[in-house]
């Protein structure tokens, strides 16, 4: 049996299936399966997928169910010691599995580790941005607030973690890890049971290991229903620690609203921007102490998306994108 299981839930993402796909068969860690889950596409990706002829690639399918229905299938149909999951749309460098599996290998406390991210965008190109959170440890506090894994591409998770938090759900009549209720916000609800469990420790590899796909036309890109669902997210997790989310849930729906107030700036929707930076503002000021630079610069942003011409915004931003990208070069 291999050691990883790579789960690739696929959905109409017949442009990058092939990417995705190539890009773990091009890992210097070879002892893995890759299990392609088709959730209902109705586009040549499943097709592409079974094109590969590799014997560690299989490909599932299954009616449409979500991201969450299709890493539970990917879950439920291996059993290999650590799971990896990769969205059909994103990529990762070829050491990720490697640098991954050696973490995990050294300290049998780490649930799950996760690396940096690379943002790209349609063409695969490099936005200039990397997701990577402070080297700290990730108490269920700061998980909560600050989601550092970032997105469902970065993780590489301990098989014993997943069944820790593993329930039945009686509506779909079979055991889950991923809610299902979930369209989104679904990997940091699962994140956060898994560090509220208080056994298990998340572990950082502060390299940008994944390239995370940004499009604006994409799910994360619809910042209402990103913020009804995370909302909801909030509200389970009152059902599980009440007691951090009396004490942490305002400062963490600000730092969401802040992150999605930057989505709204990059969508050109300069009002919903300003509107989400005063809610967040309102909820808890204390982001501007915490993180002044980040909390200033996406207000001016929000500011000046509403007051200047886009193209000039637009140059502006590609330079400040630019000047972020050379200082995050320089970090020792």
């Amino acid at each position: 049996m291999p050691l990883v299981s790579v789960v690739i839930p696929l959905y109409q993402t017949e442009r990058f299936i092939a990417l995705s796909i190539a890009s773990v068969l091009a890992q210097t860690f070879t002892d893995y399966e890759v299990v392609v889950v088709d959730d209902g596409s109705s586009d040549k990706g499943p097709e592409i997928a079974r094109g590969f002829s590799d014997p560690r690639i299989r490909v599932v399918t299954q009616l449409n169910r979500g991201l969450a229905g299709a890493r539970n299938t990917g879950i439920r149909e291996s059993l290999c010691r650590y799971l990896a999951f990769l969205d059909a749309d994103d990529l990762w460098a070829p050491t990720k599995l490697a640098e991954h599996v050696k973490l995990l290998e050294s300290d049998a406390d780490i649930g799950l580790a996760f690396s940096a991210s690379e943002l790209i965008d349609d063409d695969g190109k490099s936005i200039g941005l990397i997701q990577r959170p402070k080297n700290e440890p990730f108490t269920a506090e700061h998980v909560f607030c600050r989601n550092p894994v970032g997105n469902g591409s970065a993780p590489v998770i301990r098989r014993e973690a997943l069944e820790a938090v593993a329930f039945y759900d009686e509506t779909l009549r079979r055991a889950c890890w991923f809610d299902e209720s979930f369209r989104q916000s679904e990997d940091i609800e699962c994140w956060m049971r898994i560090v509220c469990t208080g056994k298990w420790k998340l572990a950082l590899i502060d390299a940008p290991l994944t390239l995370y796909r940004v499009s604006n036309g994409g799910l994360s890109a619809n910042v209402d229903r990103q913020l009804a669902t995370w909302r909801r997210f909030r509200a389970k997790v009152k059902q599980y620690a009440p007691e951090l989310e009396a004490r942490a849930g305002n400062l963490a729906e600000a730092y969401q609203l802040r992150y999605l107030a930057r989505r709204a700036v990059r969508s050109a929707d300069a009002s919903a921007a300003l509107k989400l930076m005063s809610e967040a503002l309102r909820l808890d000021a204390s982001i501007l102490r915490r993180e002044p630079s980040r909390t200033f610069v996406t207000l001016a942003a929000a500011v000046a998306r509403r007051l200047l011409p886009g193209g000039l915004f637009e140059a502006l931003e590609r330079a400040a994108i630019g000047a972020t990208a050379r200082v995050a070069s320089l970090r020792p």
